[in-house]
């Protein structure tokens, strides 16, 4: 899924820092694997999973093994960089059920469509982040879970920036992330 370039409000890190981060996530990654996070969501087999800022694919591989063949997993990022990055990997692993979106806030996805959003340190970054967490809302399904963690924030931070306009609510918070469910909006 494309949209035009023009619509794109959200700037890409430069392609030097891009490739900076990314060895520095390998390195991450090693020491502290990214399916550790992940277990402590409960993310199951036929869920619907976004990688909202998915970067070069840090979760992506745990994410599709645990949703397995009848789930899928959605890579979004604004960067060209890191979805030709996270292509690669998918070609390389073989895995059938990722999709990648090069956009920014407008995921283009159906309303109530995704059991998890993973939002992991790319809530900082944002130029418009109130974009983000309206689409967020938006595309999660009723009991779906926004898994939020972020380590340039203070946790008062994330707590603020998650329920600011009151669209999500503390589910729990675990030793890695803090779990957002939906708040079901009036209508009036």
């Amino acid at each position: 899924m494309t949209i035009k370039e023009e619509d794109i409000t959200e700037e890409p890190d430069s392609d030097f820092r891009f490739h900076a981060n990314t060895l520095i996530f390998k390195f991450r990654d090693y020491f502290f694997p990214r399916r550790k996070i992940l277990e402590e969501i409960g993310i199951k087999p036929g869920f619907k999973v976004l990688d909202y800022g998915c970067g070069s694919g840090s979760y992506l591989r745990d994410a599709s093994e645990m949703v397995g063949p009848a789930g899928k997993v959605y890579a979004l990022d604004v960067n060209p960089v890191a979805l030709e990055m996270v292509r690669h990997l998918v070609f390389i692993k073989q895995l059938e059920n990722v999709e990648t979106i090069l956009t920014d806030y407008n995921t283009r996805l159906p309303s109530s469509s995704i059991d998890v959003v993973l939002f992991y340190d790319t809530y900082h970054a944002l130029n418009k982040p109130e974009l983000v967490m309206k689409e967020l809302h938006r595309i999660l399904k009723p009991e779906g879970i926004l898994s939020f963690r972020d380590h340039y924030m203070k946790e008062e931070e994330i707590m603020e920036s998650a329920t600011r306009k009151r669209l999500f609510k503390l589910k729990r918070k675990g030793k890695r992330t803090y779990s957002f469910k939906k708040n079901e909006l009036d209508k009036a």
